[in-house]
């Protein structure tokens, strides 16, 4: 097992990242247990609709920010050993931060890895790298 899978499927590390690049966690998981979603958007709502269809969210999803933090720490009708959902082209934003640092941090308590990976070619983004390239 690689290294990066190693470290995606360890709930004790579970929480939000930078990354430079999906296709690197992709290949990486392939054929593992771990879900794994790719998520555009950088608008509010598309990025809401993109999520719950990129987790196949229930009907009963109210397309806000609570309901979004509602769905993330369920998951029950998305069974996995672990998930990783990497940001195409979303922005940083700090109440989408939070939810996905809380829902890391809901199933890391579980036992279960949860990663939100944000696409940061550039390293902007105020988070910490998944992983340095070499």
């Amino acid at each position: 097992m690689g290294k990066l899978l190693e470290r995606l499927k360890d709930p004790a590390r579970s929480g939000v990242y930078r990354a430079a690049r999906a296709d690197e966690i992709v290949e990486a998981t392939r054929g593992s247990d771990v879900r794994v979603v790719r998520i555009a958007g950088s608008d509010r709502i598309t990025l809401l609709e993109n999520i719950a269809k990129a987790l196949a969210f229930p009907e009963w999803f109210g397309r806000n920010w609570d309901a979004l933090e509602d769905c993330l720490t369920d998951l029950s009708w998305n069974p996995a050993a672990g998930y990783v959902l990497i940001f195409e082209s979303a922005r940083s934003n700090d109440v989408m931060t939070d939810i996905l640092a809380s829902a890391a941090e809901f199933w890391r308590g579980r036992g279960k890895p949860f990663f939100a990976v944000l696409i940061d070619p550039q390293r902007k983004m105020p988070l910490p790298d998944l992983y340095r390239e070499a």
